[in-house]
């Protein structure tokens, strides 16, 4: 049996350091110009600017990535105070959401729905192959509020829907089914 203990001012504090961190990201424009003209030696110059350009990138796909990941939880999971969880697993059912597999059941006897998708490859992101992804969202027993989510991600053996992604995916299903909420 699997317990999970669930920290709730530790999460609060996690979101505070990770908007603080989306801030020091978008900000980090700044002091590029100052690293490039610190450099004098034109090789270290070259290869600090390269460094910097794909340092770019990445902070760009990172930053995609936490805005991202905070509209889906706003739109998808931050019900109005005082909602019905079954209510709102409705709602998470019945939107229109192509290839994607939706179902509802339990989570440790919390009311969750559990969403299967492959995400598309996007080369001009720096993600070469698609991959298979699991997202587990359950209400907080007693606190109709909040909700827990809790996801896996595979590629498989290149593939998403190959014999190892299908192992993934069946063992992340067996984390979940004996997955049990300890507050403390």
């Amino acid at each position: 049996m699997s317990d999970l203990t669930v920290d709730l001012a530790l999460l609060k504090k996690s979101a505070k350091q990770l908007k603080a961190i989306h801030r020091e990201f978008s900000d980090i424009d700044e002091w590029k110009g100052e690293i490039r003209s610190a450099v004098g030696a034109s090789e270290l110059k070259s290869a600090m600017t390269d460094f910097i350009d794909n340092w770019d990138d990445n902070r760009k796909r990172l930053l995609e990535s936490l805005e991202n990941v905070g509209k889906w939880l706003k739109e998808h999971a931050t019900p109005s105070k005082g909602a019905d969880p079954t209510d709102l697993v409705v709602e998470l059912l019945s939107r229109d959401s192509p290839n994607v597999d939706l179902s509802s059941g339990e989570v440790d006897g919390a009311v969750a729905v559990r969403r299967e998708f492959v995400a598309k490859a996007d080369p001009s992101h720096g993600v070469e192959v698609a991959s298979r992804r699991v997202e587990y969202i359950a209400s907080v027993p007693g606190d109709p509020a909040r909700w827990f989510v809790a996801a896996s991600s595979t590629v498989g053996g290149g593939n998403p829907r190959d014999e190892l992604a299908e192992v993934l995916v069946e063992w992340f299903d067996a984390v979940m089914a004996t997955f049990r909420w300890r507050f403390e």
